[in-house]
């Protein structure tokens, strides 16, 4: 049954071309290590059965073991050739030696990546190896038989463990980053459910107003009626945004009655970085316009994780910069530091979610683009393109 690569070939290091390398740190090691036990192995049995050991043999055995080098990258071709050096050394030099360290791993590698239809040739293979150089078989015969093949099965049983353990490990690692994403969703769609209360609340007072100045002050009346329309419509675009992320059912969780923070309270939290240790600049361009709340929200909260994701891994010494633009069709909010600190794992601000997770729910919940990692200097950079949102259209008898 085929499974899937494992995890150490998807950390294998890249070269300075960004190539991934062809092979690892511990790949190396295990190879070096098969080739030393099975020198010792072949030594210490060439010179008890014939006297003296060949260096042929030995040269031999180191190969098969450096052979391993390959072992992620081309399996099967890897067990062939420690295959085929191990039964040229059996057959130049029958000293007894059953399987050998090279042969083990050679075979739990083919395991690990290769269906039945191919380890089980394999595994037979690796069993009646050692009885190649005999002449005739005896006792001796069958009981090194049965030591390989117990052997060999061992290996099998040790690999396809390892596989369904892996499985598992990735299963539970998907299950746990949906359900990540489903609480950032429900957190996110708390807030909108606040942003959307209030507009709610705020056209219930408006429509009060103009009920009570209908014939006292019909103008009063006119321009809260005006006011509600656009409530209104607002309401109802961050309604959809709502529906859009879902709010979770049976959330019993009380909504905070806090307002919300947004783009006028970015001065506050660059304040507090400073105040961390963290030396933050902070920088608008263009003509200031008014977002919608949501949108602010958004921009709030990526600042704020970015940040937090500074303090924590850019090293002592660096400064962040925080430059918010304006322009025609879209709000960009760059977030950067000039730190040497060791690669990101988002980690949240205290209550904030799930990091760079959740930075991507909110982006793309208003159609923007994130990008994050670091640029051609020193640093990392967040950097979020939200586009400006379309004029609503009137809607049918609407009030003018």
């Amino acid at each position: 049954m085929p499974t899937a690569p494992t995890e150490a070939a998807a950390k294998r290091p890249t070269s300075s071309r960004g190539e991934a390398a062809p092979w690892t740190r511990n790949d190396a090691l295990v190879a070096v290590g098969a080739a030393a036990l099975d020198l010792i192995g072949f030594t210490l049995s060439s010179q008890d059965v014939q006297g003296f050991v060949p260096v042929a043999g030995c040269l031999l055995m180191t190969v098969s073991g450096l052979a391993l080098l390959a072992r992620r990258r081309a399996p099967l071709l890897t067990f062939g050739a420690v295959l085929a050096i191990g039964l040229a050394v059996h057959l130049s030099w029958p000293v007894g030696q059953g399987l050998n360290a090279s042969m083990i791993v050679a075979l739990y590698s083919v395991v690990r990546v290769r269906g039945a239809a191919v380890y089980v040739p394999a595994v037979l293979a690796s069993a009646v190896l050692p009885l190649s150089a005999w002449a005739s078989w005896s006792q001796d015969s069958f009981l090194t038989l049965a030591g390989n093949g117990a052997a060999v099965l061992f290996v099998v049983v040790a690999a396809l463990v390892m596989n369904r353990w892996q499985q598992e490990v990735e299963t539970h690692r998907r299950l746990l980053a949906e359900r990540a994403v489903a609480d950032e969703r429900r957190r996110i769609a708390r807030e909108m459910h606040d942003i959307v209360a209030h507009h709610v609340t705020t056209m219930q007072l408006m429509a009060g107003g103009a009920r009570a100045n209908l014939d006292r002050n019909p103008e009063i009346a006119r321009d809260a009626l005006v006011t509600l329309e656009g409530l209104g419509r607002t309401a109802l675009h961050e309604m959809r945004q709502l529906l859009d992320v879902l709010r979770a059912d049976g959330d019993t969780r009380e909504a905070s009655t806090a307002p919300q923070p947004g783009i006028a309270d970015l001065g506050r939290i660059v304040a507090e970085s400073n105040s961390a240790g963290l030396p933050t600049e902070f920088d608008v361009r263009g003509t200031p316009r008014q977002l919608p709340e949501g949108m602010q929200l958004t921009v709030f909260r990526i600042v704020q994780e970015a940040l937090t994701n500074a303090r924590k891994h850019a090293g002592s010494g660096a400064r962040a910069r925080v430059r918010l633009t304006y322009g025609d069709h879209e709000t960009v909010v760059d977030v950067r530091d000039d730190g040497e600190g060791t690669a990101r794992g988002f980690a949240s601000a205290p209550g904030s979610g799930y990091g760079l997770i959740g930075m991507r729910e909110r982006v793309a919940l208003h159609g923007g683009t994130l990008r994050t990692g670091r640029g051609e200097g020193p640093g990392y950079r967040v950097t979020a393109r939200l586009p400006l949102p379309l004029p609503l259209p009137k809607e049918e008898g609407a009030l003018r």
